[in-house]
């Protein structure tokens, strides 16, 4: 395990299904805020996994996404305040260019995505990990804010928009699970925001249940 300076910021990782709240609670928190998403993979890597019986890129499977790097850029920020992101168009699927995130001197900040669990443990172990949190609002509820999010910000076609949609919505509860189970606490948006301001402080959530795979 990494052992930070005691000025050294810590992270709350912030996931949760597509739709679910997570920019929403990150922007309402006043914290610093990572987009885990800009660490998506590029169109046209071989890499990039396929949903089941379809042409379509499955943009929802952690293979779609560049762990390694997200983690690098975490740990930087972490350790030093400031690092260099990609800037991704999810329209394009496509890295634009770079950007420089500076949290300052502040001793927390979020990094929030669908893909978060993902990287707890690895954070955890690097010592940088304050809290993990898994909004959820409900799979009607969370489909009908998703599509007029992505449909409004023109992220993908309507028909690849409401397969995606529709498949999501089928799995939302098997996601939260797998997100819970790999250490992520499951609230809705106002113990989150609670739990981002214990944190804020200095104070430490309930321990997180011991991930399972």
């Amino acid at each position: 395990m990494s052992i930070l300076s005691p000025s050294a910021a810590r992270v709350v990782l912030l996931c949760g299904p597509s739709g679910s709240g997570k920019s929403l609670v990150s922007a309402r928190s006043g914290l610093p805020v990572l987009r885990l998403d800009d660490f998506y993979k590029e169109g046209d890597d071989p890499t990039l996994p396929l949903v089941a019986g379809s042409s379509d890129i499955d943009w929802d499977h952690p293979d779609s996404w560049d762990a390694d790097v997200a983690v690098a850029a975490i740990v930087e920020l972490c350790r030093t305040g400031r690092t260099d992101v990609p800037v991704y168009d999810i329209s394009l699927s496509a890295r634009t260019g770079t950007e420089a995130v500076d949290v300052g001197r502040t001793p927390l900040f979020i990094a929030e995505g669908i893909f978060a669990a993902e990287v707890i443990t690895r954070c955890r172990e690097s010592g940088v990990l304050a809290d993990a949190l898994c909004l959820s609002r409900g799979p009607v509820r969370t489909f009908r804010r998703r599509f007029l999010r992505d449909l409004r910000e023109g992220r993908k076609s309507v028909s690849f928009l409401l397969r995606r949609g529709w498949r999501l919505m089928r799995q939302e509860r098997s996601i939260v699970a797998r997100q819970t189970g790999l250490g992520a606490h499951a609230c809705d948006k106002d113990e989150a925001l609670g739990r981002l301001a214990a944190a804020a402080v200095g104070r430490r959530p309930a321990a997180a249940p011991t991930p399972t795979s």
